[in-house]
């Protein structure tokens, strides 16, 4: 009988093998692939969310919690927006090939990159079955080959779908093992895709913090992850009183279970007594957990305190850290420690303190007037995005196709030789 190891270092040498065939892969053969798997989910509709029915019990059999269920629903629309996502990818420009910084040189060479794949991606996830559709998708648009290791709790649901990718690849030319899919649950899997650094070029991670943790620790091959999606709210002195109610009410109750769900409303002490009361009560009609800084309890005497711990906890849930700040210094600074690069967002009507902002705010989303749940691929217009990075190399923030790409460079000559 084949081992997992065994089983798993195959699958990635027949995806090695098959991004070398998708480099000769059209831009049209690639899009066809991807509209026809529209067709096919829409057509299997009904057994894909039978089957993510079954996960589903199976979860709650099992006592997983309640972002873990969020993530691993599928609905009518949701699959609506996995096919979305598919359409938006196909009409996307496709990056492999295009060339830019040329110059040339005084001995007549011409000195420019080209973009190219970064080769074979290996994506360990749990819960979200449309990682499969969105990881597919945009490694084959941007020519990479992908091994997909989706977790326990959702592989019905993952599988039904692989098969379908499968069947669209087949039918457009493009080898089946471009999107090789782990049939298999078992932990040693991963262990073996950490470690064949001859085979798989790229990790990418989407998961749980302790899942993020194992795989940066153990990970021969490099890896594009974040760990927490600590996100903050910061309501300026100078910001819209309606504006603010509104970006902060959505950016946490929007959903919970989800990385760019703010964690930590940050406000200023001159706008804190007119906007946390109104605030509070809409919170309370949500079932969302306060728990404030002594200034906020002042305000607000029927929440909790806030602890030291609460300004370095990602929830993903109905609860809510509330602190006062002096001024938009002191929120940066509160940010930058305690944040995780995620996503944060200012509500002002100062330009001035919106560009500083923007400046010194260290994460890989920083917004201005909008809710920090819009830091997603698909709403970025990437089609979707393979996850969120909060490194700074070699990709930040939502990866879509140009993140799951690199530059190589390409020398034109005409006979010349160096002396």
């Amino acid at each position: 009988m084949q081992s997992i190891q065994d089983y798993v270092r195959a699958k990635a040498k027949a995806a090695k093998e098959a991004y070398y065939q998708l480099a000769s892969a059209t831009t049209a053969q690639k899009n066809a692939a991807l509209l026809n798997m529209v067709e096919l989910i829409k057509q299997h509709e009904s057994a894909i969310l039978a089957v993510n029915a079954e996960d589903l019990k199976a979860a709650e059999t099992k006592g997983l919690d309640t972002a873990l269920l969020d993530r691993l629903k599928l609905t009518g629309s949701t699959i609506e927006s996995m096919c979305e996502g598919l359409r938006q990818i196909a009409a996307l420009p496709d990056p492999v090939g295009e060339m830019d910084e040329f110059r040339t040189r005084p001995n007549g060479l011409q000195i420019g990159k080209m973009r190219v794949p970064l080769g074979v991606i290996g994506i360990i996830y749990e819960s979200r079955p449309n990682v499969t559709v969105d990881a597919a998708a945009l490694c084959l648009k941007s020519g990479n080959a992908c091994i997909l290791r989706g977790g326990s709790e959702a592989f019905n649901s993952n599988t039904a779908i692989a098969k379908l990718i499968t069947q669209a690849l087949q039918a457009n030319g493009l080898p089946a093992a471009a999107v090789g899919f782990i049939e298999h649950t078992d932990r040693e899997g991963v262990g073996t895709m950490l470690q064949s650094s001859d085979l798989i070029d790229v990790i990418i991670p989407r998961g749980g913090k302790n899942l993020v943790a194992r795989i940066s620790a153990e990970a021969r091959v490099p890896v594009i992850k974040h760990l927490d999606g600590i996100c903050h709210v910061y309501i300026d002195q100078a910001a819209d009183k309606e504006k603010a109610i509104n970006i902060a009410f959505n950016a946490k109750t929007s959903r919970y279970g989800t990385c760019n769900t703010m964690e930590t409303l940050l406000i200023h002490q001159n706008r804190a007594q007119e906007i946390l009361s109104v605030l509070a009560e809409k919170y309370t009609e949500k079932g969302v957990e306060l728990r404030g800084c002594s200034r906020t309890l002042s305000i607000l005497n029927n929440i909790k305190a806030a602890t030291a711990e609460d300004w370095d906890t990602e929830y993903l849930a109905p609860i809510l850290a509330i602190k006062i700040v002096d001024d938009m210094a002191e929120a940066i600074a509160h940010i930058n420690t305690h944040g995780s690069h995620h996503t944060d967002s200012i509500v002002t009507e100062s330009y001035t303190d919106a560009q500083i902002f923007l400046r010194l705010v260290d994460s890989a989303s920083v917004m201005v007037n909008a809710s920090t749940r819009f830091a997603d691929g698909f709403e970025y217009g990437l089609g979707a995005e393979i996850g969120i990075s909060t490194d700074k190399i070699h990709v930040r923030g939502p990866v879509g196709l140009q993140g799951l790409t690199s530059q190589k460079w390409i020398v034109l000559g005409n006979g010349q030789i160096r002396r």
